[in-house]
């Protein structure tokens, strides 16, 4: 049996389409119907006519994908896949931390679980944080999970920012002092990171960009070389869709083991038995869509 060839039959017989995420494996990007960042992808699904969506990603993705498309079936292949700074807040921490700061407003990255979606006024992703900062109508700030995106967001406002203190465990790995290292090694490359790094990295960097940003960023300019500040497996697709360019890592490879659990065979059989549904409770879909709803009309009108 050619894995690929029954995965396409399948996707035909069953109306499915394949979202996958830019740090996937290689042979899982190359079979994706949407390749893209979290909220791209989820917008994707919103769009299409597709009854099944293979979300290959990690959990709160495929939540959100079932939150801005509770009709559909979302199927995440591998159950396991969540996302540690995800689960490093819960909808209880976020309500004591309301309970303490009662005129601000929550934003919460769309790197959340469905019940703190739930219980935020408003989502951002790493892309239009600073936008949605910006654009909110409140002077105080709780905003989860992520310290290093706020970090970065407090540097754009006079706001008062009230940041949980989660991260990103990938993104932590990237060290200032490697980071220098390869500058050393590669002085005309230009260094792009994600703001989901550390403040000293971010420092250091000549872009800070969202994955989608990164793309975008390498596509239109007249530079060759660049040093990568994220997740690896971007670099597969910056390369291919770049073939003219060179990308480097920043330092070590930096690899999320969630992100890199789906295989051709879970997706296979995803599609196969309808394995794993996202299954949401019906007034937790109803306030995280208020929340994801709000972030597209502040961003998108």
């Amino acid at each position: 049996m050619d894995i690929v060839e029954e995965i396409i039959r399948l996707k035909k017989e069953k109306n499915a389409i394949i979202l996958v995420h830019n740090y996937q494996r290689s042979e899982i990007q190359d079979i994706a119907d949407f390749l893209g960042d979290s909220l791209g992808l989820s917008r994707k699904a919103v769009k299409t006519d597709a009854k099944i969506i293979v979300f290959c990603g990690v959990r709160f993705m495929a939540e959100t994908a079932k939150i801005l498309s509770p009709e559909k079936m979302v199927l995440l292949p591998r159950k396991e896949a969540g996302c540690p700074m995800a689960d490093m807040i819960t909808a209880e921490d976020l309500r004591i931390l309301k309970e303490k700061y009662p005129g601000a407003k929550v934003v919460s990255y769309v790197n959340t679980n469905a019940d703190v979606k739930a219980e935020s006024d408003i989502c951002c992703t790493s892309a239009n944080a600073i936008k949605v900062v910006r654009n909110i109508k409140a002077e105080k700030i709780i905003f989860t999970p992520d310290k290093n995106l706020a970090a970065y967001c407090q540097r754009f406002t006079d706001k008062e920012i009230i940041p949980w203190n989660g991260y990103c465990y990938v993104h932590e790995k990237i060290r200032e002092e490697e980071v220098r290292l390869a500058k050393e090694k590669f002085p005309d490359a230009l260094l792009l990171v994600h703001p989901e790094c550390n403040t000293s990295v971010i420092d250091l960097a000549d872009e800070v960009l969202s994955t989608s940003g990164m793309l975008n960023f390498a596509k239109k300019t007249d530079k060759k070389r660049f040093l990568i500040g994220t997740e690896e497996g971007l670099i597969y697709r910056l390369k291919k869709e770049n073939p003219g360019k060179k990308f480097y890592t920043v330092g070590t490879a930096k690899i999320c083991r969630n992100m890199k659990m789906t295989t051709l065979n879970d997706v296979y059989l995803s599609l196969k038995e309808e394995r794993y549904a996202i299954k949401l409770p019906e007034d937790i879909i109803k306030f995280a869509q208020k929340a994801l709803t709000a972030m597209l009309r502040n961003i998108y009108g």
